[in-house]
């Protein structure tokens, strides 16, 4: 199958999704600083959430990029990691109501980690297809980074459940710099 169409669909999703984020995104009551300083971690979580979904979309974009085609196991992949990308609004608004509250931030933190294990296995679903030598095949041979950031997930949930709750989006937030350094694994291999 061409890879086109999941392209431009995966695209227009996650357009939606940031969407919806932002839409969710209320103003302060007031025309103070003051007021902005009360909703201040509401624009913090939604730039938490933001920045995932730019990443996601940039981690897509190469990894479609690398590829020269699709199999259905492929978009079911693709679909599942739709699929955790679009509750991103849900609990982006869950954890800015409740940003000190148990269940918002496990619940904030789980999606993120099926989000990261999504793509991880839709990874391995371009590798089935495309094949181990292909330039998605070289990534995921020794692809550390996202067996790391998962690992992280797992702390950031048990940090969040065991010492404080606010310890999920601290750490997920402190992740994503590890995904803004562009990837020179990414470039080198599609460059060979």
């Amino acid at each position: 199958m061409p890879k086109n169409r999941i392209e431009a669909f995966t695209d227009a999703v996650i357009a939606i999704v940031m969407t919806l984020l932002v839409l969710e995104l209320h103003e302060p009551n007031g025309d103070t600083f003051f007021a902005f300083e009360g909703k201040a971690h509401q624009f913090i979580i939604y730039l938490v959430s933001f920045i995932s979904l730019a990443i996601y979309w940039n981690n897509h974009h190469h990894l479609f990029h690398m590829i020269k085609k699709v199999d259905g196991l492929v978009l079911w992949m693709n679909n599942l990691l739709i699929l955790m990308l679009t509750l991103f609004p849900y609990v982006t608004v869950w954890v800015t109501d409740y940003p000190t509250s148990l269940a918002p931030q496990i619940f904030y933190g789980l999606v993120i980690l099926g989000t990261d294990i999504s793509y991880y296995l839709l990874g391995l679903s371009l590798v089935r297809c495309n094949g181990k030598d292909s330039a998605v095949g070289k990534l995921f041979r020794h692809y550390t980074k996202i067996r790391v950031t998962i690992g992280l997930n797992v702390v950031a949930l048990l940090a969040g459940w065991l010492i404080h709750p606010v310890l999920v989006i601290v750490i997920n937030g402190i992740m994503l710099i590890m995904w803004f350094i562009p990837e020179k694994k990414l470039e080198k291999v599609t460059l060979d």
